[in-house]
């Protein structure tokens, strides 16, 4: 519980339980380029990453206060060398411990050192289920091959198969591909995820979004080819993009009620991708875990509903979508405050209607592949 000044005489009480989920971007280095990567425009320079130790202590911290799932991300994780230093000490902590990679680096040295330090997950992404649209995407030659070395040695340490397509224009047209190469890989769970639109993937929007008819027809073959299972078999996860529902997602199950992301550089954040909002976090350089998440403003910005101008403070529909996702209403409306445009009751729902309508336009579906040499703001409509 904290509390928040909201500029009148009274003070509002905040309940704020435990941060349930810890997302450590330990570094933002990747050896793809994808043109959907949903990571800051500007990447944190690696001489600003904050050393071995001080994640040590972030990792306790996060701990103590009751956080129980920990997923090492990036960027490419497999790029710090301490990575299974890291792992070995949340181990010790008690988390559940998640590596969600491109397996880019993965070597069975590799795999066998995290097995012993104690990590008990590995998520595993593709571009596209052949090398010459996997590769093309990435922009990193070989990089198929190598996925397929690490999914069979994901199965030889006695990992849970688990996989993530992400799904855009450019290949959400091979997803009987995709089904049969999670079936050959002998996939446990696989996440089908549309891309949503963040960093990168806004930047090149227009051209990844597919149009509805594509996604619906992909939908369908996904629930026709889980019918032909029989229980057996791969459990597919369909993610659509959100931004042809009439209702926004309750995005990070609200904001700082369950997610807490440190990125590389030590700044907390509320979800992934609230860096790009024109406000200051917090850095666990500067500041505990428990300060943050609890008293500092930025975590108790949007929690509760006091914050929500109309139409959400007079929605009955406010406790299930919390109003949206913040960096979404802030991308196309410039202000972080409104609706998020995907709900139909957004006075700025046109946005949404007007992307689509725009990405349909784009019969041309060249794209921007990430350069960390390129450096572009998001321009808000």
């Amino acid at each position: 519980m904290s509390e928040i000044n909201n500029g009148q005489s009274e003070t509002r009480v905040i309940e704020a339980g435990p941060p349930l989920w810890l997302l450590a971007e330990i570094t933002y280095a990747c050896p793809l380029h994808c043109a959907y990567c949903s990571n800051p425009l500007n990447l944190t320079d690696k001489k600003d990453e904050i050393g071995t130790e001080e994640w040590l202590r972030v990792l306790s911290e996060a701990r103590d206060m009751g956080a129980v799932q920990l997923g090492f991300s990036g960027g490419e994780p497999l790029l710090r060398k301490d990575l299974e230093q890291m792992v070995a000490h949340a181990s010790e902590l008690g988390f559940y411990t998640n590596l969600i990679t491109s397996g880019i680096g993965m070597t069975e040295k590799r795999i066998a050192a995290l097995k012993d330090a104690g990590l008990d997950h590995i998520q595993l992404s593709f571009q596209a289920a052949n090398a010459e649209a996997n590769d093309l995407i990435g922009n990193r030659r070989h990089s198929f091959a190598q996925k397929l070395e690490v999914a069979k040695l994901i199965k030889q340490y006695e990992y849970p198969m688990v996989l993530n397509f992400c799904l855009t224009a450019q290949n959400i047209d091979q997803i009987d591909d995709v089904l049969a190469l999670a079936t050959e890989l002998d996939a446990d769970f696989v996440e089908l995820a549309t891309v949503q639109y963040y960093g990168w993937a806004y930047v090149n929007r227009d051209q990844l979004l597919p149009s509805k008819a594509t996604l619906e027809a992909a939908e369908a073959k996904v629930n026709a080819f889980r019918d032909k299972q029989n229980g057996k078999g791969p459990k597919f996860i369909f993610v659509s993009p959100d931004y042809y529902e009439d209702r926004p997602k309750a995005c990070m199950n609200g904001w700082g009620s369950t997610f807490l992301t440190v990125t590389p550089d030590g700044s907390a954040l509320p979800c992934h991708s609230a860096k790009i909002l024109p406000m200051t976090f917090p850095n666990v350089k500067d500041k505990s875990l428990q300060d943050i998440w609890y008293q500092d403003f930025s975590f108790n910005k949007f929690r509760g509903y006091d914050w929500m101008p109309s139409p959400c403070r007079d929605c009955d529909e406010k406790e299930k979508d919390f109003g949206g996702c913040r960096c979404q209403a802030y991308m196309l409306t410039g202000d972080m405050y409104q609706a998020d445009p995907v709900c139909s009751k957004s006075p700025h729902h046109h946005t949404i209607e007007a992307a689509i309508e725009s990405a349909a336009k784009q019969h041309d579906k060249s794209v921007i592949l990430r350069d960390p040499k390129n450096k572009i703001d998001i321009v808000t409509v």
